[in-house]
């Protein structure tokens, strides 16, 4: 029998103490929509190639094990779309294995011409997705908007859908997605934004912001161009001022420093940086001052 001297005994009980609880993940940032006011967590999962893996094998057990991580760590929106190959499908099989407490948050898209098949797109969407309820759906790159709105706001109505979307992933569209918006004022605008695309700021979001519309952010890293631009770089002094391990969690603290933004969509198939990727956001969102410092650190690379 091994006996515990009384300071041994109370630094192990102080380690249990200040240890965290498995399976309970620290709730991570919310932001609201301002449609409902209802709240989610900044950073959501995109899975645009990540997903699109085989019903079994390697590849989809990778992809499950991110999507649990991601839920794990507190993540909640998943968005996808008809143009993402097999993602759809695969989103509702691994949701249907991992039956989360809290349902996953289920964003996707319409791109396609024509009512008649926007109409079997979104019937193809909650089959797939396995719901009778999508949380938002979007029209894909303002591709034949004004059929697929009307299709949309009808759904809407009926209860089929909760919210209504436009987006695109170029900044040669922003100037027609401000006129989109100020005109048909949907609830959610999605579009790319990040320190190497940062025209957005200029005054898309600010338009979104005011006429009350949420942001998912797109391309945070430009298709992960940014983390391998990074790559061996050593972080700047600011880095560990906001608290920030890696490049990827520096680059998403510039994106939540503007206040329109409301989730960054974050794509991956790896465990760890889905877990990453929502603690990166947790903390002090980067001053005025701060969000220079990571600017022109990124800038120098």
């Amino acid at each position: 029998m091994v006996s515990l001297t009384r300071r041994r005994a109370l630094a192990l009980i102080g380690a249990l103490v200040a240890a965290p609880r498995q399976g309970r993940a620290a709730e991570p940032p919310m932001r609201a929509i301002p449609a409902t006011g209802e709240r989610l967590p900044v950073i959501g999962l995109g899975t645009w190639q990540v997903l699109d893996v085989p019903a079994a094998g390697a590849e989809f057990d990778a992809a499950e094990a991110a999507v649990r991580s991601f839920l794990g760590s507190g993540g909640r929106l998943i968005d996808t779309s008809p143009m993402y190959a097999r993602a759809e499908e695969r989103v509702g099989d691994i949701l249907a294995r991992l039956r989360p407490r809290l349902p996953a948050f289920l964003a996707t898209k319409i791109w396609t011409r024509g009512a008649a098949a926007g109409l079997q797109q979104l019937a193809d969407s909650r089959r797939l997705l396995r719901v009778r309820t999508l949380d938002l759906v979007q029209v894909h790159n303002l591709l034949d908007l004004d059929a697929h709105l009307a299709t949309l706001r009808a759904a809407k109505e009926e209860g089929s859908v909760r919210y209504v979307g436009v987006t695109h992933y170029l900044a040669s569209a922003h100037a027609e997605l401000e006129r989109v918006i100020r005109r048909e004022k949907p609830d959610f605008l999605q579009i790319n934004y990040s320190l190497a695309e940062p025209e957005a700021g200029g005054r898309l979001l600010p338009a979104a912001r005011d006429l009350g519309v949420a942001v998912l952010v797109n391309r945070p890293f430009t298709k992960g161009a940014m983390i391998d631009r990074a790559a061996g770089k050593a972080l700047p002094p600011v880095a560990m001022e906001l608290g920030c391990r890696t490049a990827a969690q520096l680059f998403i603290k510039w994106v939540l420093a503007d206040p329109a933004v409301t989730v960054i969509l974050t794509g991956t198939r790896n465990p760890r940086h889905a877990a990453e990727n929502l603690e990166g956001a947790s903390g002090a969102v980067p001053t005025a001052a701060q969000r220079a410092a990571i600017s022109r650190w990124f800038g120098a690379l």
